[in-house]
C-alpha cells in the first residue's frame, strides 16, 4: 500500500458504490436525493482524482531522483528537488483539508454580521467586519452575495447577512463564529479617546434541497415592507423586503436587498432554515460539552477574538493563542492562519 492509500481508499469504495446506484434505472425517480448522490459523487471524484494524480507526480519525482544519481546529474537532482518543494507542499494543503470532514464542512455557508451594543462605534465595527469576510471570500474565488443589510444612523451597519458559494465554506468559515472585540482610537470621538466595540458573528452551513430542515407554514408568520437604505438612498417604492418570524423559536429572519418580493422570501427562507440548522448543531455540540465536563458558551460573552489598532497593532485569537500584528491584512481578509490554527486545534475534539 503506497503512502496515500489510506487517505483514498474508503473514498474509492464510496466512489464505486454510489457509481453503481447511480446506473440503476430507478435512480433518477426521486429527483431530490439524485441530485444529491451526483454532488457527492462529483466531490469524492476529485478528491480522488487529486490524490492519485498526486501519488503519480510523486513516483514521477522518486524515478527522477533515482535517474540524477545513477548517472551524477546535479541539474537533473536541482529540478527534483523544486519538484519535491512543490508536491509537499501541496501534501500539506490536501492534508489540512482532511480535517474538514465534519458533516456539513463541504457546505455553502451563511454568515451574519451584528453590531453589539455602542451604536456608531460598533456598527462601524461591524461593516468593517463584513468587508473582511467579503474580502476573504474574493479572495478564495467564492462567489458571495449580499442577502440582507440593516445600515446604522450615522455609519455603519446594524447587521448584514450574506451567503458565500465555494468548496467547503462553511468548514472554514464556521471558525469564525463568536464575538469580535475590537480596541481603536475613535474615528468618532473628537478627543479621539480609546473606544471598545464588540460584533457577534454568526455561521450557518446552507440547508440542501431534500427536506433536511422542514418549516411548517403554520409555524412562520410573514411581512412585508419597503426596502429602505442608507440616508434615504435606493428606497424601495413597493414593498417588497421580507421579514419572517419562526413563532416556535422567536427567530426573525428579514431579506431586502433583491427588488423582487418573491427572491426576497425564498431568501429568508433559505436563511430561516440554516439558522434552525445552526441551533441543532450548536445545542448537539452544547451537549458534547457538558458530557465532557467543558463549558461552551455561545451567547454575548463569547469572545473569540481580539483586533487591537491601538496602543499598539495585534488581532489574537483567545482560543488558539494565534496572533499577528499585521492587523491590516487582517482586516483585508487575510484570515486563513486563524482559520486553520482552528481546525487544526479541534483535531480529535468533533468525535
Amino acid at each position: 500500500m503506497s503512502w496515500c492509500d489510506f487517505d483514498v481508499a474508503n473514498d474509492e469504495s464510496r466512489l464505486i458504490e454510489l457509481d453503481k446506484r447511480a446506473a440503476e434505472p430507478s435512480f433518477w425517480d426521486d429527483s431530490d436525493a439524485a441530485r444529491d448522490t451526483m454532488q457527492e459523487i462529483a466531490t469524492l471524484r476529485s478528491r480522488v482524482e487529486t490524490w492519485r494524480g498526486l501519488e503519480m507526480r510523486v513516483r514521477d519525482i522518486r524515478d527522477l531522483l533515482e535517474l540524477a544519481i545513477a548517472e551524477d546529474d546535479t541539474s537533473v537532482a536541482s529540478a527534483a528537488e523544486k519538484d519535491i518543494a512543490a508536491a509537499e507542499k501541496e501534501v500539506e494543503s490536501l492534508e489540512f483539508q482532511l480535517q474538514l470532514s465534519g458533516e456539513y464542512d463541504n457546505r455553502n455557508a451563511i454568515l451574519a454580521v451584528h453590531a453589539g451594543a455602542g451604536g456608531t462605534e460598533s456598527q462601524d465595527w461591524a461593516e468593517m467586519l463584513l468587508r473582511m469576510y467579503l474580502r476573504w471570500g474574493e479572495q478564495h474565488r467564492f462567489h458571495v452575495e449580499l442577502l440582507d443589510t440593516t445600515e446604522g444612523e450615522e455609519a455603519g451597519i446594524k447587521s448584514a447577512t450574506i451567503e458565500l458559494d465555494g468548496p467547503y465554506a462553511y468548514g472554514y468559515l464556521k471558525s469564525e463564529r463568536g464575538v469580535h472585540r475590537l480596541v481603536r482610537q475613535s474615528p468618532f470621538d473628537s478627543a479621539h479617546a480609546r473606544h471598545t466595540s464588540f460584533a457577534k458573528v454568526e455561521v450557518m452551513p446552507e440547508v440542501d434541497a431534500t427536506g433536511e430542515i422542514e418549516v411548517n407554514p403554520d409555524d412562520i408568520r410573514i411581512d412585508v415592507f419597503r426596502s429602505s437604505g442608507a440616508g434615504g438612498q435606493n428606497v424601495q417604492k413597493n414593498s417588497t423586503a421580507v421579514r419572517i418570524t419562526h413563532i416556535p423559536t422567536g427567530i426573525v429572519v428579514t431579506c431586502q436587498n433583491e427588488r423582487s418580493q418573491g427572491r426576497n422570501r425564498d431568501s429568508a427562507i433559505k436563511v430561516l432554515k440554516s439558522r434552525l440548522l445552526e441551533r441543532e448543531l450548536i445545542r448537539q455540540e452544547e451537549e458534547k460539552a457538558k458530557l465532557k465536563g467543558q463549558h461552551v458558551d455561545m451567547a454575548w460573552g463569547n469572545q473569540i477574538r481580539s483586533y487591537v489598532l491601538h496602543p499598539y497593532k495585534m488581532v489574537k485569537d483567545h482560543r488558539t493563542d494565534f496572533e499577528t500584528s499585521d492587523t491590516t491584512a487582517v482586516l483585508d481578509g487575510g484570515i486563513d492562519g486563524f482559520v486553520e490554527a482552528y481546525l487544526r486545534s479541534q483535531v480529535g475534539e468533533e468525535s
